[in-house]
């Protein structure tokens, strides 16, 4: 993702939201739409249709679900291409509204810490400002913790969103000890009455053992101060990886108590239907989605405004 903070509007969110799902909703609208000049439903556009979702992310369960639907209810009857679109946008919309969950700010806690975690390149860094930005726009006193000690890049990054959303970043020199910064940014944001705290970490995936220590060690570190810290822990997701997002997930749910998603980079990706797959398979709450490069890029997620989205279809 770019450095670069456009503050300016560019239109209303859910303009944006169509916008950024484009590619996503080319992909699968021109699929259907191929199979459609107004005809009956039979068992081999019902076959078509269900291979037409699985090559656009949705997974296997998802497309299976939504087709046994539609032939439930319009087997043998004249469909047209936007009413199956219409079908589809509704079933799409139920398996996510129950994810569909805000990013919730416990105010017993003075910070409420927030841990994010994700592999190098999939947009953590700048998620974490942009969602400082969203809370600071709440009201709320925010502090951020270059946590990704290991690349300097990823530190001078954070300093630089964190100047332009004006929010207070800790750091410390590249390969400094991660859980140590941790620990020092919560005393910091105790300190100056801070109501969040968001905690950048290392995505080193290929070094799986030594990153699990170390996010181990920071929660293990953060819980001397704090022992329910943290009390939300971000996993970020680049959706032009399409299917490996399921690998992430399960990859970071055994190194750190991941509790809920963000999705990123959805205006670059043709593979915005995964995240319906994610949410079917794996019911975690889907706190926010970025669909560009702006600050404002960012917004809590809606599954309705999504679903139609997906489908080419206005919210």
């Amino acid at each position: 993702m770019s450095d670069v903070v456009e503050t300016g509007k560019k239109g209303g969110w859910l303009s944006r939201l169509r916008d950024g799902l484009a590619k996503s909703t080319k992909r699968v609208t021109e699929s259907i739409t191929g199979l459609f000049t107004k005809k009956k439903l039979d068992q081999a556009t019902l076959n078509d249709l269900e291979d037409a979702l699985i090559q656009a992310d949705l997974g296997v369960g998802v497309a299976a679900r939504l087709v046994e639907k539609l032939g439930k209810e319009r087997f043998g009857k004249e469909v047209t291409d936007e009413e199956v679109r219409a079908a589809f946008a509704d079933d799409i919309a139920e398996i996510l509204q129950p994810v569909a969950v805000p990013l919730a700010i416990d105010a017993a806690h003075k910070p409420h810490v927030v841990l994010v975690v994700g592999v190098n390149g999939s947009g953590k860094t700048t998620t974490i400002a942009k969602l400082a930005h969203l809370l600071k726009g709440e009201g709320r006193k925010v502090m951020l913790a270059a946590g990704d000690t290991f690349r300097a890049a990823a530190v001078e990054q954070l300093k630089v969103w964190g100047d332009r959303a004006g929010v207070p970043v800790v750091a410390k020199d590249t390969g400094a000890d991660a859980a140590g910064l941790a620990y020092d940014a919560l005393e910091r944001a105790r300190a100056d009455g801070c109501d969040v705290l968001l905690v950048d970490t290392a995505g080193r995936l290929h070094n799986k053992t030594n990153l699990m220590e170390e996010l181990a060690k920071i929660v293990r570190v953060m819980r001397k101060l704090d022992p329910a810290a943290p009390h939300s822990c971000l996993l970020v997701l680049d959706a032009t990886t399409g299917q490996n997002a399921h690998a992430q997930v399960e990859t970071f749910r055994t190194m750190s108590p991941v509790d809920a998603l963000v999705l990123t980079k959805l205006d670059g990706s043709a593979k915005g239907g995964v995240l319906v797959a994610l949410a079917e398979k794996f019911k975690l709450p889907v706190v926010a989605i970025g669909v560009g490069e702006s600050i404002d890029d960012l917004r809590p997620f809606e599954a309705r405004a999504f679903a139609r989205g997906l489908m080419g279809l206005p919210a």
